[in-house]
């Protein structure tokens, strides 16, 4: 069901997992208490300087919490303390949970990552790619050339489709994906995705990591598949075995709307045309690549299942090697993908089905190899290291300060261990 170089890629890395489970007690890195004390001193001062109302910080490791502290409030307006209980719009974060779905699939024989998306929406096999051609006169124009060959489940889940959010700018293909109107709250997903395939693809597939609706396509795949709503599908699968009880698309109760965190008033958008949704309103679009809220508790359970290889309380979600190939490197130099401005993983990481992917060291730093992670744009963010049989996982709602912030605290963290 994997091809041969991703197959080989997650033989080695579940080889090394295993290898650091095994004896992970011993050997893995422990943290300090005067290093968690700095990692406290941090944020508490960010919300003393008016940076962010609250948040909460989990870092889990050998199955147990190793530090576990809700600073501030939820909210400023109302002053209620931040709790466990705390809802968060998680945003990207909905990724790797969506691509945990897909990947059930996979196992169930239902879909393979080689497979043309076409198979189960037609509609692709139609579409071009924009190319912008510019004339004697300077003037730019768009002309639509074919396929060099179909997308794949593989580009959807590492996000070499071609397929782009749209508001990042620059150039024709952007502005028609900007202009199309796809952030509608009130679309389904098929009606999202008859939008896409109207619109031309930005790149050729698997030429370009291009940042985009792609796990949103993957969530109409599994409906399609499944003949159940993406959120019926997770339900059943995932979320209600897990006891993920309070992640969703929106807060449908009134009586758990004060649990909502709010971002600072003048911290709330989340690009220029773009601001923070209110998860109290009922909505139609499911995204699997942005759409769910949720709490620290519901996500740390997702999270321990990752990290346990698959598995969680004795029920099993995904085979090792499975999880394995997801959390391999997919856009490695030998795949010849190239690497846009907005490559958010970083010069030290490669992208895997639905992750971002550690495969260097950052300078300065020992940071492990292998560790996988994604954030939302809403500020939260979180990180498996098998290493040293470690997660992590930040709550907060602060969308202008989430890079300077995760790569503060992603560092005091692993400075509280020594690393």
């Amino acid at each position: 069901m994997f091809g041969r170089r991703a197959l080989f890629a997650a033989l080695v890395l579940l080889s090394g997992v295993a290898g650091a489970q095994a004896g992970s007690e011993g050997r893995a890195h422990s943290f300090t208490p005067e290093g968690l004390a700095k990692v406290s001193d941090y944020i508490r001062n960010e919300i003393a300087t008016g940076k962010f109302p609250g948040a909460i910080l989990l870092l889990q490791q050998h199955g147990k919490p190793v530090y576990y502290e809700n600073f501030g409030v939820r909210d400023v307006a109302t002053e209620m303390s931040m709790s466990a209980d705390t809802i968060f719009r998680l945003y990207s974060m909905s990724k790797p949970i969506t691509s945990v779905l897909t990947m059930m699939l996979v196992e169930d024989g239902k879909l393979a990552i080689n497979d043309p998306v076409s198979k189960y929406i037609p509609a692709f096999a139609g579409m071009k790619v924009g190319v912008e051609k510019k004339a004697e006169d300077d003037k730019v124009s768009l002309d639509l050339e074919p396929l060099n060959r179909p997308v794949t489940i593989e580009d959807l889940m590492r996000h070499t489709a071609g397929i782009p959010y749209g508001y990042h700018g620059g150039g024709l293909v952007n502005k028609l994906y900007a202009d199309a109107g796809l952030f509608d709250k009130d679309s389904t997903n098929a009606e999202l995705v008859a939008k896409i395939t109207a619109l031309p693809l930005a790149e050729q597939p698997g030429t370009i990591w291009d940042y985009g609706h792609s796990t949103d396509v993957l969530g109409r795949i599994i409906e399609v598949i499944s003949g159940k709503s993406l959120f019926q599908f997770a339900k059943e699968r995932l979320l209600d075995p897990l006891g993920m009880k309070d992640t969703a698309f929106y807060v449908a109760d009134p009586a758990k709307w004060p649990r909502i965190a709010e971002p600072m008033p003048e911290d709330r958008a989340i690009s220029p045309m773009t601001r923070v949704r209110d998860p109290r309103k009922p909505l139609k679009w499911e995204s699997g690549g942005g759409g769910l809220v949720g709490t620290v508790g519901d996500y740390a359970r997702f999270s321990q299942m990752l990290l346990n290889g698959g598995s969680y309380e004795g029920r099993h979600y995904l085979r090792p090697e499975t999880l394995a190939v997801m959390a391999s490197d997919h856009v490695g130099p030998e795949t010849h993908v190239e690497r846009d401005k907005n490559y958010y993983p970083g010069e030290s990481s490669g992208y895997g089905l639905g992750v971002a992917v550690r495969t260097s060291v950052p300078p300065g730093t020992s940071w492990p190899l292998g560790e996988y992670r994604w954030d939302g744009v809403g500020g939260t963010f979180f990180f498996i290291d098998p290493e040293d049989d470690l997660f992590g996982i930040f709550m907060v709602q602060t969308p202008s300060q989430r890079g300077r912030i995760q790569l503060a605290l992603k560092t005091l963290i692993y400075q509280a261990m020594g690393r």
